[in-house]
């Protein structure tokens, strides 16, 4: 049986590996988790309750601040990986884990679902063994970082058919945050403001959505990334509902009548789920959101005015469901 290292860099890679993880343990094979302490990544790893390691920390939202964080932490993730005899690395978007593979000579797997975080696919697509992507990336985009088909591989859907394959939506998560079932429930994701695509920026379009969901009688749940964001929503307002830490999102984002989000995964989450959802996403747009725009299952928000605050149907019509023992044959085909 192989050994296998996953390395998590934020919260979204936490509920995207699991199955896969679970699978390999389920097969026989040995799997190492260690994660970089960003956002509500460790808090969900306790709550899954899997045993990690936790390496590094958050370097900000400035380059220079980011490279630093960046660089130290890949010299303690080789450091940790150099005292064990891994047979296969996995990764979505960990940029420490195919450089250490390269250097220690062991195969790795980079996922990834978003093709214009360039510095990022720089790195991986040329260190690692393997690079796993949604069908919807046209293979000519990501040309320019060196990597093509055999290296190359996509997968048939998204990401989230194969993590949701098995998910009903817990309705407990409204009792723990004083939600009504027979009112308006909304969602609001934030930006991830300490993403160096988006240039450390907050999204102004927020406040506005936020204040026209209250007016309209909403009940707002607001999940934010950091203790300054958490701060800031509650000097804007103490009506809004704001968890301290990581809770059930994917429930919340099933029951909610609509969502709204500055981040790609809650967007591609909700579009799985049926859930009426509008992005305030600021970033260049990627394959997989136009794919979900043309199908009408995303929409982009210019002006909060377009937002419909109203009740949404009980039952939804999901995207698709996909068996993720699929998706870990393609990402470490030799186990």
């Amino acid at each position: 049986m192989a050994r296998v290292w996953v390395d998590l860099t934020n919260p979204a890679h936490v509920v995207v590996l699991r199955p896969l993880v679970e699978l390999l343990e389920t097969g026989g094979h040995e799997v190492t988790l260690t994660a970089r302490p960003l956002s509500h990544t460790t808090e969900l790893l306790d709550d899954w309750g899997h045993p990690y390691t936790a390496i590094g920390q958050h370097g900000g939202a400035s380059r220079v601040g980011k490279a630093l964080a960046a660089g130290s932490r890949t010299a303690q993730v080789f450091a940790f990986a150099r005292g064990t005899r891994f047979d296969y690395g996995l990764a979505h978007g960990s940029t420490d884990l195919p450089p250490v593979a390269r250097v220690l000579r062991f195969p790795n797997t980079t996922m990834f679902d978003y093709e214009w975080a360039r510095l990022q696919h720089e790195l991986n697509c040329r260190l690692a063994t393997r690079v796993l992507v949604p069908d919807a990336i046209p293979a000519q985009r990501l040309a320019p970082y060196g990597v093509r088909p055999p290296k190359l591989v996509r997968y048939p859907g998204l990401k989230e058919e194969y993590y949701l394959a098995d998910f009903e939506p817990d309705e407990s998560v409204l009792g723990e945050l004083g939600l009504d079932r027979e009112r308006v429930i909304t969602v609001v994701r934030t930006a991830p403001s300490y993403a160096l695509y988006l240039g450390g920026s907050e999204n102004e379009l927020l406040p506005r959505v936020l204040r026209r969901l209250l007016d309209d009688g909403a009940q707002v749940v607001v999940l934010a990334r950091t203790d300054e964001q958490r701060r800031a929503l509650r000097e804007l307002d103490s009506s809004l509902v704001v968890p301290e830490r990581a809770v059930d999102g994917r429930s919340l984002a099933a029951l909610a009548d609509l969502v709204v989000s500055a981040g790609g995964t809650m967007i591609r989450e909700a579009a799985v789920l049926g859930t009426p959802v509008w992005s305030i996403f600021e970033g260049r747009l990627g394959a997989v959101d136009e794919q979900l725009v043309a199908e009408g299952r995303v929409r982009f928000l210019r002006d909060p005015g377009e937002l419909v605050v109203a009740k949404a149907p009980t039952v939804r019509e999901r995207r698709g469901r996909r068996d993720p023992a699929d998706l870990l044959r393609l990402a470490v085909p030799s186990l």
